[in-house]
C-alpha cells in the first residue's frame, strides 16, 4: 500500500499546507483519493510530485461532510464520489454559528459526480472498504460536540467514516477526523473485515488533550498490537506528545510518500 500526503496541516519542504486532509491511496492497482482538503492544495501538491490527480483518480471517498475535508471537491469533477448520506447536512459551530459543513448541497455535488451514499459498509473492491456509519460503542469517545446541525440540534457527525484496506491478510485503517472515535473506527474495521491484525492506523484522531480519552485510546492501540500509527491533522500537540511517549510516531507533512 502506497499513501501520498497531498493535504495536511503541516507543509513538507517545497509543498503547500492548509488545515485539512487529503491522501492519495494506491493498493493492488487501485487508486483512491481520500478527502480533498478545503482548496486546490491537493491538486497543486500532486503536480509538484508529478501526479495529475484528475488523470489517475476515478474514485473519491469523502470521510465526512466538513469543509476542511470536502470543499476541495470544487476543483475536480467527473468521478465517483462515495460518502455517508448525512455528509451534506448543514452544520455550524455552536460558539459563533460559523459554517463548518460543506460549501455546497448534495444536489450541486450530484451534477459534478456520480454520488454513492451508504450508511452500511460499501465494498469498493476486494481490497478497499468504505466503512459507512461507525457504531459508537466505547464509553470514552464521541460523547461531546461543539457543533450543531441546521435545526440547531447537537451534531455528533454521524457521517464520520473511514477506509479499511486489506493487503496480504493484514489491515490498514485510514481515518479522516475520527469524530466517531478512533477506537470505535478500528474495532469496526476489524469486525467488518474479520481481520484482527492491524498493521497501520493513519489520519486524524480528533484527540486534543493529554487526558483520559487520549490515554484510553493509547491503551486500546496497545491491546490491539497495532504496528504503525500516524496521528495527524486534528490530533493536537498535547495528544501527540502522549502518543510519542508510547509509540514511535512521525509527523505527517505534505509531500510525504509512505509505503505501508
Amino acid at each position: 500500500m502506497k499513501l501520498t500526503v497531498l493535504t495536511e496541516n503541516v507543509a513538507g519542504p517545497g509543498f503547500l499546507a492548509e488545515h485539512g486532509l487529503s491522501y492519495l491511496i494506491e493498493v493492488k492497482g487501485e487508486t483512491i483519493l481520500f478527502d480533498t482538503g478545503s482548496s486546490d492544495v491537493f491538486l497543486e501538491n500532486g503536480k509538484r510530485l508529478g501526479i495529475d490527480i484528475d488523470e489517475v483518480v476515478n474514485t473519491i471517498v469523502l470521510s465526512h461532510g466538513h469543509w476542511d475535508h470536502g470543499d476541495g471537491l470544487r476543483f475536480i469533477s467527473g468521478k465517483t464520489l462515495i460518502t455517508h448520506p448525512d455528509s451534506f447536512m448543514k452544520r455550524y459551530r455552536k460558539k459563533d454559528h460559523s459554517r463548518i459543513g460543506l460549501g455546497f448541497s448534495k444536489e450541486e455535488v450530484s451534477k459534478r459526480f456520480k454520488v454513492i451514499t451508504s450508511k452500511k459498509p460499501h465494498k469498493i473492491n476486494e481490497h478497499i472498504i468504505f466503512l459507512g456509519e461507525i457504531p459508537r460503542l466505547t464509553d470514552f469517545e464521541a460523547k461531546t460536540t461543539q457543533h450543531i446541525n441546521g435545526k440547531g440540534e447537537p451534531d455528533f457527525v454521524p457521517d464520520d467514516s473511514a477506509l479499511a484496506i486489506i493487503e496480504d491478510g493484514i489491515l490498514h485503517v485510514v481515518t479522516g477526523c475520527s469524530h466517531a472515535g478512533i477506537c470505535n473506527i478500528v474495532n469496526y474495521a476489524i469486525k467488518v473485515t474479520g481481520i484482527k491484525k492491524v498493521k497501520t492506523v493513519i489520519g486524524g484522531f480528533h484527540l486534543k488533550h493529554d487526558n483520559e480519552q487520549t490515554r484510553k485510546a493509547i491503551q486500546c492501540f496497545k491491546e490491539l498490537d497495532i504496528e504503525t500509527i500516524f496521528p495527524s491533522h486534528c490530533t493536537e500537540l498535547p495528544a501527540l506528545c502522549s502518543f510519542s511517549k508510547e509509540f514511535s510516531i512521525s509527523q505527517l507533512k505534505t509531500g510525504m510518500v509512505l509505503m505501508l
